[in-house]
């Protein structure tokens, strides 16, 4: 079956850096865009980056554009988000996510097909 497992997060003081890693098995997704989102406690869970299936391309929320960056390795089938300069309001579970069909952007959950379980980054001030 189609899984995907985060890892990568952890606490950290506001400033720091983490890199959130998504492993895939199941499939290779080399044809699927694929991205992150989080939710943090009380709140709806939001578009993190994403990226195209070729790696060519990448989209962020404006709230992480210039401290985040999100990469992909088709032969390794893992995805990875970079996270800089944090901050405690980035204090949330991180879920990889894999589009539900290929070539389909993912900047909307309607698009996400397949959800990892989660990984936490806890940003301390």
């Amino acid at each position: 079956q189609v899984q995907l497992v985060e890892s990568g997060g952890g606490l950290v003081q506001a400033g720091g850096s983490l890199r959130l890693s998504c492993a895939a098995s199941g499939r290779t997704f080399s044809y699927y865009h694929m991205g992150w989102f989080r939710q943090a406690p009380g709140k709806e869970r939001e578009f993190v980056a994403a990226i195209s299936w070729s790696g060519d391309n990448t989209y962020y929320a404006d709230s992480v554009k210039g401290r985040f960056t999100i990469s992909r390795d088709n032969a390794k089938v893992t995805v990875d988000l970079q996270t800089n300069s944090l901050k405690p309001e980035d204090t949330a579970v991180y879920y990889c996510a894999g589009a539900n069909f290929p070539a389909n952007r993912i900047e909307t959950a309607d698009r996400v097909g397949y959800w990892g379980k989660g990984t936490l980054v806890n940003v301390s001030s």
